[in-house]
């Protein structure tokens, strides 16, 4: 019985010695500064299963879509830059906004007022990021989509063999 307890002394003290060490590697600081969005990304997540897996009420949905939102927010300015928070500042308001029409869509008292102004405050969002985005390249992006879709709307939309206009012969 003594043997049995070595053991498990050994492989407890080898294991904080190789925590040690890969603490003073750097390995947990790196981890801890490339990771910590899942800090807030995760909980979201798991408040949204207790919603849908009947745990929990409504009311959790609010904390859960912010939670999601700007965690995943925060995981792509944490992966490619903080300098792009300069233009995606109004996901903060999305996320509120998603919080809000989540709760108020699978309330049981369903409330008008809350969902209408979930939704303005996400086409504010929206319209928010629009602008801000006005400076960067997302508007040749933008502008090269509708210009693909007028083309599309043009020429795509004629079937072979028809004779029918796609606007019903207007």
């Amino acid at each position: 019985m003594s043997s049995n307890k070595d053991m498990k002394l050994g492989i407890f003290i080898a294991a904080a010695g190789l925590i040690i060490l890969l603490g003073k590697l750097g390995v947990f600081g790196f981890l801890g500064r490339a990771l910590w969005p899942l800090v807030i990304l995760i909980p979201g997540l798991f408040l949204h299963v207790l919603f849908f897996g009947k745990r929990a009420s409504a009311v959790v949905l609010v904390p859960a879509g912010i939670l999601t939102v700007y965690g995943l927010l925060f995981g792509f300015c944490n992966t490619w830059g903080w300098g792009y928070m300069r233009h995606l500042w109004p996901v903060l308001l999305l996320g509120v906004a998603v919080g809000l029409y989540e709760y108020a869509f699978y309330s049981p008292a369903r409330t008008g007022g809350l969902t209408a102004f979930a939704v303005i405050l996400g086409a504010l969002s929206v319209v928010l990021l629009v602008f801000s985005m006005i400076g960067t390249g997302a508007l040749y992006l933008l502008g090269i989509v509708l210009v693909a879709a007028g083309i599309w709307l043009m020429s795509g939309r004629k079937k072979r063999g028809s004779r029918k206009k796609w606007n019903g012969g207007w």
